[in-house]
């Protein structure tokens, strides 16, 4: 007798060791996002950070607390409304940025967020956004503490590896 049902198949995907090395630190960033929530913005040693772009309506607000005496960052928090990456690059900022100084947190471009989590190159905006935010989070701590020592928002660094090697 001919059936026109097919037979059932259980389909299982295999791990690819280069696949899940490419995406790996996007998707934990996606799923276990680190350091959400928010700081009191009225906090003088609190700089806080509002950026968003228009074309996909995503929003991203981080603070940093910093050390007065040493100008370290101490802690990080932040709350974005948007896609995935969006959310991924927030959270790895905020780890980033724990423990530098503000000039080393001034020089992060979107280039070192994207390659550490594999963006594609439609969603380099997300990393686009980290790096304003950060920037932003500076100036507003520049503002709130007028005798702190003005960091250069231009950042001079290629890129974060060369800003955390020490000179030789």
């Amino acid at each position: 007798m001919f059936s026109l049902r097919a037979p059932f198949r259980t389909i299982r995907a295999i791990p690819s060791p280069i696949a899940a090395t490419a995406v790996a630190p996007q998707l934990a960033g996606r799923s276990r996002p680190r350091n959400p929530g928010s700081m009191d913005k009225k906090d003088p040693s609190v700089g806080t950070g509002l950026v968003g772009a228009p074309a996909c309506g995503d929003v991203m607000k981080l603070q940093i607390r910093v050390d007065e005496a040493t100008g370290t960052i101490t802690d990080a928090k932040f709350k974005t409304f948007g896609c995935g990456s969006a959310i991924a690059s927030s959270s790895y900022l905020t780890e980033l940025v724990k423990g530098m100084r503000l000039d080393e947190a001034s020089k992060i471009r979107n280039v070192d967020i994207s390659k550490e989590l594999c963006l594609p190159p439609v969603k380099l905006h997300c990393s686009m956004l980290a790096e304003d935010a950060i920037k932003a989070a500076i100036a507003d701590y520049h503002v709130k503490n007028p005798k702190a020592k003005i960091t250069d928002l231009a950042g001079t660094a290629k890129t974060i590896r060369e800003t955390m090697q020490p000179s030789v």
